[in-house]
């Protein structure tokens, strides 16, 4: 389930956020934190089972619109649908919301929607 990021996360979506292909410099991934934990229209959500598996962040473009700056899941969880799991709950968490990914997660969150209009039969 989705939760709010909370400083006392900081280490474990710190971690997670790491994998992303843009944040792997150390002083680059301090100033993304700093961002998600004082600018109002960025906000930083958690993937939490047992245990804090992923993290989802976005950016809330305007009142109609969200957009998703980053997308993780810790490597030994992946390929068992918890990306595709955040990004439905995302959904859910703002239904008012139009979710459109940014150039660093475009591709998997394609893929998401490619996936789901499959199963409904929306080809």
């Amino acid at each position: 389930m989705l939760i709010r990021y909370k400083k006392t996360f900081e280490k474990i979506a710190m971690g997670l956020l790491s994998f992303m292909p843009n944040e792997k410099e150390l002083k680059k991934l301090q100033q993304t934190m700093k961002q998600y934990e004082t600018a109002d229209d960025w906000q930083l959500f958690l993937w939490k089972e047992e245990d804090i598996i992923g993290l989802i962040g976005v950016l809330m473009v305007d009142e109609q619109t969200v957009e998703i700056q980053h997308i993780s899941v810790n490597p030994s969880h992946r390929h068992q649908g918890i990306g595709k799991s955040m990004v439905w709950g995302l959904k859910e968490l703002l239904p008012n919301k139009e979710i459109k990914p940014n150039e660093d997660t475009a591709s998997f969150i394609e893929k998401c929607v490619y996936n789901e209009e499959l199963v409904e039969g929306k080809e």
